[in-house]
């Protein structure tokens, strides 16, 4: 799946930092990870939306909390967002009972 969204360039971003911190190559984190190489250059490059167990995989092999890898980021950051309502949004609007 191709994502090319803000926050799948910033997971890649960090993901590639980390991995070039410890001055290994993609084949050497992707077989760290159990991925292919070819996944972990998309994912890196902001172009695949990675699962969470991939998220996890990689932040194992680079002995990072995942936590780091998403920190900050937000909806916001994703194409396409069907609704920009959130769940405060709804009570408030339950509670005056308004429509939101």
């Amino acid at each position: 799946m191709t994502s090319n969204s803000d926050a799948a360039r910033l997971l890649g971003t960090r993901i590639r930092e980390e991995r070039q911190r410890f001055a290994i190559n993609q084949m050497e984190l992707a077989e760290l990870a159990g991925l292919h190489f070819t996944n972990l250059g998309k994912i890196e490059r902001g172009q695949a939306n990675p699962s969470l167990h991939t998220i996890l995989r990689i932040a194992g092999a680079l002995n990072l909390n995942p936590a780091v890898l998403i920190d900050g980021m937000t909806p916001d950051m994703l194409p396409e967002r069907p609704h920009k309502v959130t769940v405060a949004d709804l009570i408030r609007a339950r509670e005056s009972g308004a429509t939101p």
